[in-house]
């Protein structure tokens, strides 16, 4: 069997598949700051939860950690990973918008060969990404999974002009200071997030089908608001959080 472990800047996931690809068990736990422990506890829960011992799996790692943890058999890039992940799901994607914790991803795949061609990545500044997203939230004194929903409820959507995290911030406090309304700022936040990643999106001449994955994926007005600055709809897996693991695990197993 095997095991694909994407351990990222603020998440952890871990997936186990069997031989003949399904999905058989999964388990996704905050990174917090020891990267290795987090993801040991893990992969022994599922090796319990499953009865398996080490010697059963075929262990692979991605993300932000991947070197982090002496049981891997194998690593790959978190680019590869979601550029695989995302054909478990929709084998014919084309594009990918991944939006992690720490940093968010455009990735073209190729028609012919179904491997990753191109990619870009925005990891200088948190803007854009779901670090942004939870720092927002604590702004608005609103919790991370209500913000989306808040967010489609405005009739006003508020400008948040600044791109810079902290100057962000003190944009929204201001606009408290001015009785906006908070779905009006919510609504802000969010064309701000798709507003900078469907421009990274646009230089790398994204298409259909375009899939959106990592935990960002969840949040319903990030998605809405993608799809208006492309213009075009977008998908997001059953598991969107997954992607990267899943493709860890089917690179490895598709080399055996």
């Amino acid at each position: 069997m095997f095991i694909g472990i994407d351990i990222g800047s603020l998440v952890t996931k871990i997936i186990l598949l069997d031989k003949d690809k399904k999905l058989i068990d999964w388990r996704v736990a905050r990174s917090t700051y020891d990267f290795k422990k987090v993801a040991y506890n893990l992969f022994t829960e599922i090796l319990d939860q499953n009865n398996l011992k080490k010697s059963d799996v075929y262990v692979t790692s991605t993300g932000y950690g991947r070197n982090t943890i002496d049981f891997k058999d194998n690593r790959i890039t978190e680019i590869t990973a979601h550029g695989k992940g995302v054909q478990y799901f929709f084998p014919n994607a084309r594009s990918v918008i991944d939006i992690g914790g720490q940093d968010s991803k455009v990735i073209i795949i190729s028609a012919k060969s179904g491997k990753v061609i191109d990619f870009q990545m925005n990891d200088k500044c948190a803007a854009g990404t779901g670090r942004f997203l939870e720092v927002m939230s604590d702004a608005l004194n609103v919790p991370i999974e209500d913000m989306g929903a808040l967010a489609l409820k405005s009739k006003n959507i508020a400008s948040i002009s600044s791109t810079c995290t902290v100057f962000a911030e003190s944009e929204i406090i201001s606009l408290f200071a001015q009785k906006v309304p908070k779905e009006d700022i919510a609504a802000g936040i969010h064309q701000s997030i798709a507003k900078r990643v469907a421009g990274m999106s646009k230089r790398m001449n994204v298409e259909p089908l375009l899939v959106f994955c990592g935990g960002v994926a969840k949040n319903i007005a990030v998605k809405k608001y993608l799809e208006v600055e492309l213009g075009f709809e977008i998908v997001i897996p059953e598991y969107p959080q997954l992607t990267g693991a899943i493709g860890a695990a089917l690179i490895s197993m598709d080399k055996e």
